[in-house]
């Protein structure tokens, strides 16, 4: 390999030496560099160098030859066998001795394998060049499962049982949070950022994820797809996901750190420790990681926590009252009596009749069942135990209201509803209600003919009543009838007046 180029200092001490009348010689001895150096400057050196030359004249005059002797036919070989070489070296099994022995094998005379491997760094770092990120106070999370598993002992088999490990960071004060949780799915992915949020007693603008499964549905670097988990947190803490490009961890090198950081002073301090539960588990996790966030950072007099606590918490969105609870969802057909059936429990929850053979998406979870129509949430429902049917009396067609209504009413209800319209149409609830033996029958009778306040009004439906107790049995059929006639009309309801005394009246004592 050809050999460093002289420092400018050096080459401009050599070129002054030779200028005053030193001798090769005597440069060695004064600059200390090697004979073969002296010589090989010296020969380079044009007439017209003089003390006033600048340093960028110097380096276009006596580097860029270094350069030029460089790039001899060998390198050029060696170069265009890089190309390529970063994907290589990620393959499983392929080393840098392995890369080497197949270039030696094409080019016999090429570079020796610590020639081969100090001219690979040069070009893998020239080829990994990084960016420096700035970021804001408030602004992000970045969330990730740590590679390396921990584990407890359950008690009853005495089998260890490893369990994953939930890291966040927030990237402007570097604070850490970690849990052990079951496994990486859904639910467990919702109770580690449900425990983060309240550890920070807020929530960021945004919360940055790789492209893991329980996140993300469709990978992309411009319009990742995520899972409905992900829309639903971030409708219930109004904050927005964010994932970063495929294959591209730097994106998030905050958290990768922040892991290291997990397993150094997380990790290694319970390493020998026993544990029993995920709880006891989180326990100590909790203990470690409020001294790493308490820890001041190297050559600092502030922490992790101080950071946080002076820049980025008042600049956090509140936490709503309650953490999101997670919820199920599936897609339903409306039955042709409104109503849709939640299989897990057999219970049955009420649309609006108008959907019936619809597709409607539901959302369910313990305390809720919500339904949705193009997007429009049509119905709201608690969710309860049992059974059965859940319906709201809104989301029934009229008839179907009336009915029900009817059904609900009791005698005395029925009773006093009658007496605000009249006398008369007291006497002939009274009289309906023991038509029959079937009392459901009789209060639907009278609660129908009841209704027909609504239609005809107080008056006539009194009057109707009035004639209608001439006869000798009164029916739905016949209220019904004379009000549809307009036999009411004929009809003048007097006042009761009682009768003047005379002698022709006759008492009940006349009848004994």
């Amino acid at each position: 390999m050809a050999a460093k180029p002289i420092a400018m200092e050096q080459l401009k001490q050599v070129l002054k030496l030779k200028q005053e009348g030193h001798s090769i010689k005597s440069i060695k001895r004064l600059t200390g560099l090697a004979r073969n150096t002296v010589k090989t400057y010296l020969k380079r050196m044009p007439e017209a160098t003089t003390g006033t030359t600048t340093d960028k004249e110097l380096a276009g005059l006596f580097y860029n030859q270094d350069t030029a002797l460089q790039q001899s036919s060998r390198l050029q070989h060696l170069l265009r066998h890089f190309v390529g070489i970063d994907k290589e070296l990620t393959r499983p099994g392929v080393t840098r001795q392995l890369l080497w022995g197949e270039y030696k094998e094409q080019h016999p005379d090429g570079y020796a394998y610590s020639q081969y491997c100090e001219h690979l760094n040069r070009f893998l770092n020239k080829k990994d060049v990084v960016m420096h990120l700035e970021y804001n106070p408030g602004e992000e999370i970045m969330i990730d499962f740590a590679g390396k598993k921990f584990s407890y002992v359950d008690t009853t088999t005495g089998e260890l049982i490893p369990c994953d490990v939930f890291v966040a960071t927030l990237p402007y004060s570097g604070l850490i949070f970690c849990i052990a949780l079951e496994h990486q799915k859904t639910a467990d992915l919702l109770h580690g950022i449900n425990e983060l949020l309240r550890y920070l007693q807020g929530v960021t603008q945004t919360i940055t994820c790789d492209n893991m499964r329980t996140a993300v549905t469709k990978a992309d670097r411009y319009e990742p797809v995520f899972t409905d988990l992900c829309y639903q947190i971030s409708e219930h803490y109004g904050t927005t996901f964010s994932a970063t490009r495929p294959g591209k961890p730097r994106d998030k090198a905050m958290v990768e750190k922040a892991v290291n950081l997990v397993y150094k002073y997380v990790y290694a301090p319970l390493r020998n420790q026993r544990f029993t539960s995920l709880s006891e588990i989180n326990y100590y996790f909790r203990i470690q990681l409020d001294q790493l966030n308490l820890r001041n950072y190297k050559g600092s007099s502030f922490s992790r926590r101080e950071l946080f606590d002076q820049y980025e918490r008042p600049l956090l969105r509140g936490l709503p009252s309650k953490p999101y609870l997670l919820k199920k969802c599936t897609i339903l057909t409306v039955q042709r009596n409104y109503h849709i059936q939640l299989r897990e429990d057999r219970l049955y929850y009420s649309v609006p009749w108008q959907y019936v053979g619809s597709k409607v998406k539901v959302w369910y979870d313990q305390q809720t069942v919500e339904i949705y129509h193009d997007y429009q949430r049509i119905a709201l429902h608690i969710r309860v135990a049992g059974r059965g049917y859940h319906t709201i009396g809104e989301h029934m067609p009229l008839n179907h209201q009336q009915a029900k209504s009817a059904k609900g009413w009791t005698k005395e209800e029925l009773l006093t509803k009658a007496r605000h319209i009249g006398v008369a149409t007291a006497a002939v609830t009274e009289s309906m209600l023991g038509n029959s033996i079937y009392m459901e029958q009789n209060y639907k009778a009278c609660f129908g003919m009841l209704m027909f306040e609504k239609r005809y009004g107080k008056q006539r439906l009194e009057a109707a009543c009035s004639l209608a107790l001439t006869g000798s049995r009164v029916t739905y059929t016949m209220i019904k009838n004379i009000l549809a006639a307009g036999i009411d009309k004929q009809v003048r309801i007097t006042v009761d007046q009682p009768l003047p005394l005379h002698d022709n009246i006759r008492g009940a004592q006349q009848y004994q």
